[in-house]
């Protein structure tokens, strides 16, 4: 195994690895939510909502700083270094871009990473997390 092959395999596991926080982000929120109408009491897990709500502060922090995800940065870094090409920009915009089709100047992004930490924000007051269970 060549020094190009290994830094493409991080580069991939770093890949996977933002896929997986973006799910995390996404649908946290949504089972937040579908677990207020189901009646699970998981959903209201202090330590898992407080990861969330941490997850996508972090998010939009970054999109209102104007920095690039450092999991893109460290991806970009190691596909270069294995002589693959890379992406400008941010992961989700390079990713929606390739998936969807889907092209907005950056301010569109920071809204809307901005209006889902705002509904992660809500949800600590529409379902409320139980504070008991930090103990």
């Amino acid at each position: 195994m060549d020094f190009s092959t290994l830094y493409s395999f991080a580069a991939d596991a770093i890949l996977i690895t933002h896929v997986l926080f973006v799910a995390f982000v996404v649908f946290g929120l949504i089972l937040v939510y579908a677990g207020f109408f189901l009646k699970w009491q998981w959903v209201r897990n202090v330590w898992f909502r407080s990861v969330h709500l941490v997850a996508i502060g972090v998010v939009v922090l970054q999109s209102w700083f104007g920095f690039v995800c450092p999991l893109t940065t460290w991806e970009m870094g190691l596909r270069a270094r294995a002589g693959q090409n890379v992406y400008d920009g941010s992961f989700m915009a390079h990713w929606l871009h390739q998936i969807l089709y889907f092209q907005a100047p950056p301010w569109v992004f920071i809204a809307c990473y901005t209006a889902f930490g705002g509904l992660v924000l809500l949800s600590w007051f529409l379902v409320r997390p139980n504070l008991a269970s930090r103990n």
